[in-house]
């Protein structure tokens, strides 16, 4: 892990918030070729937590709400009992009735119990908070009593004796959602309208000895988080509401501490359908968490600066952020995160509910250790905060999930500065010899849950001495393509060569060997589709890897998913090595970079099928891990074997082969569009056309190889996706012209 040191506070005030039902990164990954160090070098990551969960007991309910001071980690929620790490649900379980407290450094419960409950309904904690000085727990929520005293929704601890306060009573007609505290100050947050027999509109403040105070922020609707500033000059206000003391400000608001008279109001700054769940401050910054629901929703998280509560930077992620968190500059959160596309990021990747960014910037940072989503309204992650033991910072997360990293975990879990223990996933290595007299070494970088940057070292010929070391930057949905060319080699000798990948702390297993043998001439297919101008060229000579290897100097290599059959023969080039046999049901390949739409371009491969099913064979899509919703600029077959070639551009147009191409041999297939309209050549040919439609439809995405959506296609297949081999193919930023797509053709058997 990369420490980095900041002037900001090192822990921000991460408390619970509400619960509510959910909807469901620019990532700054930079490609590195291994001629030197990655340009993601200087975007060193200041995260210092790992994503190695630490062996922490378990709920078998939902923690809403946490505190920490001096080691201890308090949890309230809707819960029965708690359970050790690796217990089964319903064994080995001790009473715990809503509330339970934990020894920061083990993860083990300690002697202090309390118990929640209400003569009728459901007793939840929502709400915990500490007092400056630790000697007071608060804690609110829906309950009637606590340990036998009666209560009316919020309470106060001695955290020395572990006893509820006798001389703290104050009635709250509902639900405190929210807590923040001064050393003279209680702040609470709702859904109740009264508190002491008084009107207050889901905001109050109560003395530290349960008065009633003067301070009024009326809103209108639920509030769900309350924070109060670092100079104890302000509080901010977050919820569904719409109005602060009769003036229009939706879900963010920040009032005076001492009157509750509005300083900073928000208007139309969060979309109508989202809502603020949390808010965290640190020296310098405001930061909240969101969640929407319907169209148009903002679920990511703003950072708003304190000297004038103007923004700093806001994500777009999309997936019900609920929970933030400050750390040594770090700003962590707990969501479902499953489209941050907009920001550069990941999209239709299975949900991510634990991110870490800068404060300074959006920037998604490599932090991905993970939960599911869990029971009750599940979104995972519902809160986080933090305490420092024994010399380490821990940070804990508690929720309804249910596995934490992939392993059964319910309702909490803890991550701390040390150790990491998790290596890098193993390099997926190919060989190319396209040019004679060296062998090209391709590889697709790594993935680690907490480190972008990792060393690579190549091995050659069984050696123990790496023969090269180079860093490269990935995350999980951007895993570039390095190269490493070995001139150190002769004409017909063969070597092979194996890769490591590590995090500095950690390092993978070596990547199976690959052997290549050195070649004496230029192969005259591919090097006839690199002179004509290539962007993107996979070869599919891999082995068993996700990695289709580029042949281009743009390393645009594509990720293979679900397995598709490598290594088959003959190839469709004489002399080729190995081409890929699709499936016809979920097998298919995506290009790891996202692109901007292609005005002009062209795309070539060559196809080996008797399927009656049909399938898409190549096509331009927005999504890379699901079927897209915006897709065209493809080439797909139908079930009696013809070939379709469409675009949208004011609608779906296509031109269609006459003749079949499912008769079990090699076909060329070049699809061509640029200001001569559409060009569809089989074996090549021109075989179809249409001169009317140069444009194209304009999004953001991925070139699919084997299969993707055709819905509402003229005369779809039966699949959408391609059962049978394919090879060399390439995608051009032009249009071929005739004689290019000849010429390749005719150099089929000159291996």
């Amino acid at each position: 892990m990369m420490n980095a040191s900041t002037g900001r506070r090192p822990w921000g005030s991460g408390r619970v918030r509400a619960a509510s039902t959910a909807l469901c990164l620019f990532a700054g990954a930079l490609t590195a070729t291994a001629a030197g160090a990655s340009p993601a070098a200087a975007l060193t990551p200041p995260v210092s937590i790992t994503a190695d969960d630490l062996s922490t007991w378990q709920t078998n309910g939902i923690v809403w709400s946490m505190a920490a001071t001096e080691g201890t980690v308090y949890a309230g929620g809707t819960f029965s009992t708690v359970r050790p790490p690796d217990a089964a649900a319903g064994t080995s379980e001790q009473p715990a009735v809503n509330f339970a407290a934990f020894d920061a450094a083990t993860g083990a419960p300690t002697g202090c119990s309390l118990s929640f409950t209400q003569s009728s309904g459901t007793a939840t904690v929502r709400a915990l908070a500490l007092s400056p000085d630790g000697e007071t727990l608060y804690a609110g929520g829906q309950f009637g009593a606590v340990n036998g005293e009666g209560v009316s929704n919020i309470a106060a601890v001695d955290t020395a004796t572990c006893t509820p306060r006798t001389d703290f009573k104050i009635s709250v007609s509902a639900t405190v959602r929210a807590l923040d505290v001064t050393a003279d100050t209680v702040y609470l947050a709702g859904d109740f309208n009264s508190v002491g027999g008084q009107t207050r509109n889901k905001f109050a403040a109560v003395t530290t000895d349960a008065g009633l105070l003067p301070w009024t922020a009326n809103a209108d609707e639920v509030a769900r988080a309350v924070q109060v500033t670092p100079d104890g000059q302000h509080v901010a206000l977050g919820g569904d509401f719409f109005t602060v003391n009769g003036t229009t400000s939706h879900a963010l608001a920040v009032v005076d501490a001492t009157t509750g008279a509005l300083t900073k109001s928000y208007p139309g700054f969060i979309p109508n359908t989202s809502t603020v769940q949390d808010l965290t401050t640190d020296a310098t910054g405001l930061y909240t968490a969101n969640e929407g629901t319907g169209g148009g929703v903002f679920d990511g998280r703003i950072a708003i600066d304190l000297d004038d509560y103007q923004q700093r930077w806001r994500d777009t992620c999309l997936g019900a952020t609920q929970a933030v968190l400050v750390h040594s500059g770090v700003l962590y959160s707990g969501s479902h995160a499953h489209d941050c596309a907009s920001m550069g990021g990941f999209a239709d990747q299975p949900r991510k509910h634990l991110l870490a960014q800068s404060v300074d910037d959006p920037t998604l940072l490599p932090w991905f250790p993970d939960t599911n989503d869990g029971i009750g309204e599940p979104v995972g992650p519902r809160v986080m905060t933090q305490t420092d033991k024994g010399g380490h910072h821990y940070l804990w997360v508690g929720g309804e999930f249910t596995t934490v990293n992939g392993a059964g975990q319910q309702g909490l879990t803890r991550f701390a500065d040390g150790p990491d223990t998790g290596a890098p996933w193993v390099p997926n290595v190919s060989l190319s010899t396209v040019t004679p007299g060296q062998i090209d070494v391709n590889w697709q970088t790594s993935f680690d849950t907490d480190d972008g940057e990792l060393t690579y070292r190549i091995y050659k010929d069984g050696a123990s001495t790496p023969v090269h070391t180079v860093t490269g930057y990935s995350l999980f949905w951007d895993r570039p393509q390095l190269k490493w060319t070995d001139t150190d080699v002769a004409v017909g000798e063969t070597h092979s060569y194996r890769i490591t990948a590590s995090d500095g702390t950690n390092t993978s297993a070596k990547s199976p060997a690959q052997s290549a043998t050195v070649a004496a001439s230029t192969q005259a297919y591919p090097a006839r589709v690199l002179s004509d101008g290539a962007s993107l060229y996979w070869r599919y000579d891999e082995g068993t890897s996700t990695f289709a290897a580029d042949t281009t100097g743009g390393m645009d290599n594509g990720f293979l998913r679900n397995a598709p059959s490598y290594r088959q023969t003959p190839a469709a080039i004489a002399g080729d090595s190995t081409a890929i046999g699709f499936d016809g049901a979920s097998e298919y390949a995506y290009s790891n970079k996202r692109h901007p739409q292609p005005t002009r371009f062209s795309v070539e491969t060559w196809i080996k099928t008797t399927t009656t099913r049909g399938g898409k064979i190549i096509g331009f899509g927005n999504l890379s891990m699901q079927n897209s919703t915006r897709f065209d600029k493809h080439v797909y077959m139908t079930n009696d074997g013809r070939l379709v070639f469409g675009v949208y551009s004011g609608g779906r147009r296509t031109v269609t082969t006459a003749g079949a191409y499912n008769d079990g041999n090699w076909h060329h297939v070049v699809a061509t569009q640029g200001t001569g309209g559409m060009r569809l050549y089989v074996d090549g040919q021109l075989r179809a056309s249409n001169i009317l439609f140069s444009g194209n439809e304009n999004y953001p995405g991925y070139w699919r190889v084997g299969g993707d959506n055709l819905n509402n296609w003229a005369n779809r297949p039966t699949s959408n996706f391609f059962a049978g081999q394919i090879d060399e193919t390439a995608v051009y930023p032009t249009a071929l012209s005739e004689s290019q797509v000849s010429a390749h053709y005719g150099l089929r058997n000159t291996e």
